[in-house]
């Protein structure tokens, strides 16, 4: 028996050290080309998603429905029509299946895709430590490029974004 819980805690241990030693991007790198699956059940690759904008928001959250994660996607559904006049594409990401993604989408009135990460490529394709859920945090993308970064942020995510879009020269 002793044996056993020690083989456990042995797992559980080098899976948190080996998901800990994830080193999430930061600005300056180049930003993953990666596709998932939306909360309407089609493949979005974030590469033509790059491409085809002037600036791409990438944003990680852990549950949808949640307080925190709600939080964050309203602030940007209320900035979204300032954030795309400035360009910006709006992608959520969470390992929530495509019917929680959808659900949360519906019950927000979100105008933008949330990718349902079920096998987490997304999320360690950015370098995301979390086992279980992605971590909260934002990625500007503009040119392939990450241009900003935004950690642990809730209700002020989209006036963050847009305070460092201000400081930009278009």
């Amino acid at each position: 028996m002793k044996f056993r819980l020690l083989l456990v805690a042995s797992f559980i241990l080098a899976a948190f050290s080996s998901t800990a030693s994830a080193e999430s991007l930061k600005v300056g790198d180049s930003a993953p080309l990666v596709s998932a699956t939306t909360d309407a059940g089609t493949t979005l690759n974030l590469g033509e998603v790059y491409s085809k904008n002037a600036y791409t928001l990438v944003w990680f959250y852990p549950k949808a429905l949640t307080g925190g994660c709600t939080k964050q996607g309203c602030s940007l559904r209320d900035a979204n029509a300032e954030l795309t006049a400035k360009g910006v594409a709006i992608i959520g990401v969470s390992t929530d299946s495509v019917e929680k993604q959808k659900e949360f989408k519906n019950v927000n009135n979100f105008a933008f895709p949330l990718l349902a990460d079920t096998d987490k490529t997304v999320i360690k394709a950015f370098g995301q430590a979390g086992l279980l859920m992605a971590s909260r945090e934002a990625y500007l993308i503009k040119d392939g490029k990450i241009v900003y970064k935004d950690s642990g942020v809730t209700s002020k995510q989209a006036e963050n974004v847009l305070a460092f879009l201000a400081t930009q020269k278009n």
